[in-house]
């Protein structure tokens, strides 16, 4: 969310707004087979693959502090919220 406007210029969040935001899974692919579910999960980081995030608006790099961070999906009729999946039929 830090770069949620921007690639190069960090902007932070404001603890209770609301911010619409639109989520690339790039490119992802699985196999379901009958009887499987699925499960979206929501985090703050993608540490180690990404820099961790102590959820304290410091520098990763430098950060010695963390705090919990509450990330909320708002599903309501002012709130409208969708994982969209494309599906491919395998004969």
């Amino acid at each position: 969310m830090r770069y949620r406007a921007s690639q190069e210029h960090s902007e932070l969040m404001n603890p209770g707004q609301i911010y619409e935001i639109t989520v690339d899974l790039w490119a992802t692919s699985n196999v379901f087979l009958r009887g499987h579910s699925l499960r979206l999960e929501i985090s703050s980081s993608n540490f180690p693959r990404f820099d961790r995030n102590m959820n304290t608006g410091e520098e990763a790099r430098s950060a010695r502090n963390f705090v919990p961070a509450t990330n909320m999906i708002l599903h309501d009729a002012q709130h409208l919220s969708a994982l969209i999946l494309p599906v491919v039929s395998m004969k």
